[in-house]
């Protein structure tokens, strides 16, 4: 997928896959892909961006950034900390992959302006999270 960047010091994070699990979720909404970055990084890296542009000295699983002003134009970049991803992966009892595949939505969610600053707000993203992995998981998996 062009204007689609994967960096991943992680060999195991299977970027073609990535590509037509992105690809399929920005069908779904009919977005435009202007530019997307997908960074996945280590817990300190991080944490060193989550206290430097947002004030959080604390690691986190996913970071987003918004360059776009219109919702249907994907324009952004999403960190993603891959020590968070698998800690989420065993507390919730799922595979490794699909936790990656659930980050990456919750950032595109939030890059066409879905948030999950309240619990009703939460509750709305996490649907949306729960209806696409659903709907592409088999992307992920084969």
């Amino acid at each position: 997928m062009k204007n689609l960047r994967i960096y991943s010091s992680d060999k195991k994070i299977p970027k073609e896959k990535l590509h037509h699990f992105v690809k399929f979720i920005l069908e779904d909404f009919n977005l435009t892909l202007s530019s997307l970055e997908l960074n996945f990084l280590d817990s300190e890296k991080i944490r060193k961006i989550n206290k430097e542009y947002l004030s959080h000295d604390y690691s986190t699983d996913i970071i987003t950034f918004n360059y776009s002003g219109d919702k249907n134009i994907i324009d952004g970049e999403i960190f993603i900390s891959l020590q968070d991803a698998k800690q989420n992966a065993k507390k919730y009892k799922v595979k490794y992959i699909e936790e990656i595949g659930r980050l990456i939505e919750h950032g595109i969610l939030h890059l066409i302006g879905f948030d999950d600053s309240t619990p009703e707000m939460r509750k709305k993203m996490k649907n949306q999270e729960n209806r696409l992995l659903k709907k592409y998981k088999f992307i992920l998996l084969r």
